[in-house]
């Protein structure tokens, strides 16, 4: 038997001595290549043939034909590997630890590569190139040599092997609002916005079931104590399901608003549903049957959770799109729900409370509390409450925005936690103590839930996807010591041929990157104000950022702050640098007094000599904010856009106003140059580009086929065509959120590239006018020509990507997302896609 099965094997590896598998593959007949890579694996490891599967598994061409292969998903290769890490497999710990990384890797990418195939050789990179196994080396070697086109990392951006994040799951069309695991730990059942309820093996990845909810989304949602039923609550109604075969069993009616929560006794008899009509109502669900409505709440109900011993029942309101902190009830009430007896309020400085949960000894509760405290802030905290003595006992600090799920380890022991901040935090709530924060989904996260065994956090986030943690790992050090925050701005340029990057983070910290040397040159020390628009000197020196309502001037080279002018007159939103590097030109939206609250805001422009502060002139005229403006040619006009649909044109150096262009129907975004100087480009919230002549105030052409918002204009470095997007705000509702390339000399639509339907960011083109390169909200870059719109190469992170740039060489994109990490990555192979 043994000699059957090694010539099996030979048949199809070719033998031992076979070093080429990519050759080998190639020269077999095409139904020996398709029983190769199905069943050769389990065929290596019968005929003991260890080694030569070790060579396969760790070998790049057997790995991209397996991927490639239709028929096979890519949990099989996954698996192969599981047969090689059989605890009775005679590997070296070295060779079993190459194995387990190679593993992970294709693990934390299965949602990608499920996606696009072709992001194989990037996802390989961007996870293992920090390791320095001959091996892993080796394979990565290959990915070099791919005659597709594609972007390929050059530093270990992506999250690596063996750290806490163990896979991802993606499907839903909507938020995830809730999810559960089954009483075996086999399956995690989630719903979502878009009206559905899936059902994953969450050790595979693979979608088992989905099924389609006819109502408005699923917010309540619990499996039953015996684990064979799923209910669900959502418009006015509950469901229960047979979760195993997809069956709706029953509808239970009696809300007259949306059901927002769900709680069942351990023995399964009686079902409690919290709704928007601000009561709860006590079900026999086996029947139906209502039992009970309890009602005090005069505000939605947002969370309800029992007792451990089933005697007493925890509700939370308050209206979460409210932000009148005076206007709230007694928002935490405890209550007998057998009897309908109200036993203890609760009257905590919040609007809403968001979530709830007893700890195992019943005699504390925790809860997340939702306020709005600024403009830009919410309360962040848990709190621990005393119930029976009324009393706070403990405050948890660490998120940085609103939580709105909390979930407890089968031991009681350790509170997890799920934040509008992306992250997903686990504490000691007995002491306060953070222990760990996760970080991975690129939107808020709406749900957690534990394994019985208490190993594993599933969580479910506004990025439409679920995501499986090991919590039990070690912290993997990322590649940018001491960057959590997200990148908000990258700025490209070179000096004396070396290249640089400035990037920004959200805790206002700018990090100069000398990307040749491959490390971070200084730190430059930020602010507490969020800085909204930069610019460099022409001559390449000092950055120029905008802090509200004041300009920070520094040398970037040195770190030195030169200069913080303050005395502006409203909040800036954009910033332009005169052509003779003397003076900056900010516009920004006039502040007015309460009296003046009826009566429009005034948009002005103000012109300051950026290396001494004083402010030389202001230019007023415009009846609403200025957003955007830019410097004429000759350096004696400025043209500035504004929220009250007009362009004007001026003299900055008199404050002449010299014209007024009119025709938009909309607010002015977004404006544009053209290279001789003639012309100037606008977008606007009236779904059209329109092309001026700005020395006369013809309108030239106006540009249509948006049925959206326009935010951003790019002329191409020919300055033949330009480039508008759409749906670049958090504002807009439309689904057209695209790219579109225009012939602005006749007006004609030259192509449009389709986004991932979400929002589209600045983009990067290449300086032969070629290419061009697109970060999308989704955590993609996109590779597409100009001229025909073909999508070239693209490139997946685990972040949202924010900004893009491509450096003077071409080929070299730098990416930032919100995880704080900056992606270099080469361009290949283009050339050759044409």
């Amino acid at each position: 038997m043994k000699k059957l099965r090694e010539r099996i094997v030979d048949k199809f590896s070719g033998g031992v001595e076979v070093k080429d598998i990519r050759k080998h593959l190639d020269s077999l007949v095409s139904e020996d290549r398709d029983y190769a890579l199905k069943h050769l694996p389990s065929h290596m490891v019968e005929a003991n043939r260890l080694e030569q599967f070790y060579q396969w598994l760790t070998d790049f061409d057997f790995i991209e034909a397996k991927v490639f292969y239709t028929e096979i998903p890519i949990q099989a290769l996954i698996e192969d590997y599981n047969l090689a890490l059989n605890p009775k497999s005679s590997f070296s710990s070295e060779q079993a630890g190459v194995l387990k990384l190679i593993q992970g890797a294709l693990q934390l990418s299965a949602h990608v590569l499920n996606e696009d195939k072709t992001q194989l050789a990037g996802q390989l990179l961007g996870r293992l190139l920090s390791f320095q196994n001959e091996e892993i080396k080796a394979l990565l070697s290959k990915t070099q040599k791919l005659k597709i086109p594609c972007l390929l990392p050059q530093t270990p951006s992506l999250t690596p092997p063996g750290d806490s994040l163990v896979r991802t799951l993606s499907g839903h069309q909507g938020s995830i609002n809730a999810v559960v695991i089954t009483l075996d730990d086999k399956y995690v059942i989630s719903s979502s916005d878009d009206n559905t309820l899936k059902v994953w093996n969450w050790q595979t990845g693979e979608l088992v079931r989905t099924i389609t909810n006819d109502y408005k989304s699923v917010k309540a949602f619990l499996l039953t104590p015996d684990g064979k039923y799923l209910v669900s609550g959502s418009n006015k109604i509950l469901q229960i399901w047979n979760w195993q075969t997809g069956e709706l069993v029953r509808t239970i009616e009696g809300h007259s608003s949306h059901v927002n929560s769900v709680t069942i006794t351990s023995d399964g008899k009686y079902l409690i549903s919290g709704s928007d009509d601000n009561t709860l109502k006590v079900w026999n669900w086996q029947t139906g049957e209502l039992l009970r409505t309890l009602e005090g709440h005069s505000r939605s109900i947002n969370t309800v959770a029992l007792t451990p011993n089933d005697k007493y029942l925890i509700s939370g309101s308050g209206d979460k799109l409210s932000f009148d902190s005076t206007n709230y009830d007694d928002n935490l009430k405890v209550w007998n729900w057998q009897t309908g007896e109200l036993v203890f309020n609760l009257n905590i400085d919040s609007v809403s409370v968001k979530a709830v949960a007893f700890t195992p000894d019943s005699n504390y509760v925790i809860f997340c509390p939702y306020k709005k405290l600024s403009d830009y802030t919410y309360d962040d905290s848990l709190k621990v409450w005393n119930w029976q003595t009324g009393k706070i006992v403990r405050i948890l600090k660490g998120h940085n925005r609103s939580v709105n799920t909390v979930a407890l380890t089968p031991d009681g022991k350790y509170l997890i936690s799920g934040s509008d901040d992306n992250t997903i935090k686990i504490w000691s709530w007995k002491t306060g103590e953070l222990m760990r924060t996760l970080e991975g989904h690129r939107d808020s996260v709406n749900a957690v839930n534990l394994t019985l065994d208490g190993k594993y956090i599933i969580s479910g986030s506004d990025d439409n996807t679920l995501k499986v943690w090991n919590c039990q790992t070690k912290e993997v050090a990322r590649v940018i010591e001491g960057n959590s925050k997200c990148v908000k701005k990258v700025i490209a340029l070179t000096n004396n041929s070396k290249y640089y990057i400035i990037f920004i983070l959200n805790n206002w910290t700018l990090f100069v990157w000398n990307f040749k040397m491959g490390e971070a040159l200084r730190t430059l020390k930020g602010s507490d104000q969020f800085e909204n628009a930069f610019t460099l000197t022409q001559d390449g020196k000092y950055l120029i950022s905008v802090l509200e309502q004041s300009i920070k001037v520094r040398n970037w080279q040195t770190g030195e702050v030169m200069h913080i002018f303050r005395g502006h007159h409203g909040f800036i939103k954009a910033i332009a640098l005169t052509l003779d590097d003397e003076y900056v030109i900010s516009a920004a939206c006039k502040n007015f007094t309460h009296k003046d609250i009826n009566s429009f805001p005034k948009g002005i422009l103000e012109v300051w000599n950026w290396k001494t502060g004083e402010l030389v002139r202001t230019l007023e005229g415009h009846r609403d904010s200025v957003k955007a403006v830019v410097i004429t040619l000759d350096n004696n006009y400025v043209i500035s856009g504004s929220n009250d649909n007009t362009l004007k044109v001026w003299n900055w150096r008199t404050g002449e106003l010299v014209r007024t262009l009119e025709g938009h129907r909309g607010s002015v975004n977004a404006i544009v140059l053209t290279l001789d100087g003639n012309y100037v480009i606008s977008g606007s919230n009236d779904y059209t580009l329109k092309v001026w002549n700005w020395q006369t105030g013809e309108l030239i052409h106006t540009l249509e086929g948006y049925n959206s918002e326009l935010y951003a204009v790019v002329l191409t470095p020919d300055g033949n065509n330009v480039i508008s997007s759409s749906g670049n705000t958090f504002f807009s509702d439309s689904e057209d959120d695209t790219l579109k390339v225009w012939n602005w000399h006749t007006g004609e639509l030259l192509c449009t590239l389709e986004s991932h339907n979400n929002l589209v960011n600045p983009v990067a083109i290449t300086s032969d006018s070629k290419y061009l390169i697109s970060s999308f909200y989704r955590s993609t870059l996109k590779v597409c020509n100009l001229r025909t719109g073909e999508k070239l190469a693209a490139f997946i992170g685990d972040g949202k990507i924010n900004y893009c740039a491509v450096l003077p060489d071409d080929v070299t994109v730098v990416a930032s997302d919100d995880l704080g990490q900056l992606h270099f990555l080469r361009l290949e192979e283009v050339e050759k896609s044409k």
